[in-house]
């Protein structure tokens, strides 16, 4: 039997822990599973996204990430709640010809975007009914 490999923590460098920890737990609504000081200059902050296999754990750091990517059943449905929460998002998109386009798309071909206050940058995609 092969070994299995499964991606369960995702590190998010961020300037200010703190103010990244109020981002993802008021804004995006992530549930906090952890903020534990393990010695007088290291903290674990660890989110994981309603539904998800994977978290994220917050760390200090300049190194942005580009296209952290959430798949959800209602795109429309996602926005609107980030919306309500206070998050910059986008309208929907789609992608025609390498090109992101207003509005909805085909099956996988619909998203929103935004980024935390450092930079990381983030795609909510839909996933097809029945999927």
């Amino acid at each position: 039997m092969p070994l299995q490999w499964s991606l369960e923590v995702v590190t998010v460098c961020v300037s200010d822990v703190d103010r990244a920890k109020q981002f993802y737990a008021e804004q995006v609504g992530f549930h906090l599973d952890l903020d534990l000081w393990v010695s007088d200059d290291q903290r674990v902050v660890q989110f994981t996204p309603s539904g998800s296999g994977c978290s994220i754990q917050l760390k200090l750091g300049e190194t942005r990430i580009d296209g952290l990517q959430l798949v959800v059943s209602d795109v429309d449905a996602a926005r609107a709640e980030l919306a309500e929460r206070g998050v910059d998002a986008s309208r929907v998109m789609h992608f025609e010809n390498g090109i992101r386009v207003r509005g909805r798309g085909e099956a996988w071909n619909s998203f929103v975007f935004f980024s935390d206050p450092d930079g990381n940058a983030w795609v909510v995609q839909e996933r097809p009914a029945g999927i």
